[in-house]
């Protein structure tokens, strides 16, 4: 079997029953967008494998000696850098962490995370033209720090150079919050 698709279908199972924060969408709509940002910019099928898993060890009861056993050391790792390493500290501590990590992550993880980030803030987007500032309701930071985090992750993934998802992640961000 095809590695994208063995990886659509383990994170459709692993993120049954989940929605995206605040709606009635399928949860995996996000993961299955993030390879497809992922595979459109031309990246390797191990990388877009990894996209569409990156969030099974975060939100789900995935583990990463699972995905390896599954798909092999190199997709596990590209998960593992897209991955919080401890969601019991504060929204600040977990997203500065991010922030320095993409620094010096590698190009594909930072590739992954630009994706995820990329889809995140479309899907903001859309829900904040159908239903304006109430969006930030829905997050457990507002506007001035969802602004403050994007703005920084931009940052952090051209600290050693820049590519095409990063610009069009600026594009959206300036789209959202200016």
């Amino acid at each position: 079997m095809d590695v994208i698709d063995k990886a659509l279908q383990a994170a459709s199972k692993a993120h049954e029953q989940q929605y995206r924060k605040g709606t009635d969408i399928p949860y995996i709509v996000h993961p299955v967008a993030v390879g497809l940002i992922l595979l459109k910019a031309g990246y390797r099928e191990q990388v877009v494998a990894a996209g569409i898993l990156h969030d099974t060890v975060e939100d789900t009861d995935v583990t990463l000696q699972d995905l390896e056993r599954d798909f092999g050391k190199e997709i596990a790792e590209l998960v593992a850098g897209c991955t919080e390493p401890d969601k019991s500290l504060s929204w600040e501590q977990r997203k500065e962490h991010t922030i320095e990590y993409l620094k010096t992550a590698s190009t594909e993880i930072r590739a992954i995370a630009c994706a995820d980030k990329l889809h995140n803030l479309r899907s903001i987007m859309n829900d904040y033209e159908q239903s304006g500032e109430e969006v930030w309701s829905r997050f457990k930071r507002g506007k001035v720090q969802q602004k403050w985090y994007y703005t920084n992750i931009i940052e952090s993934l051209r600290y050693v150079g820049s590519f095409q998802l990063v610009d069009e992640l600026e594009q959206e961000v300036v789209r959202l919050f200016n």
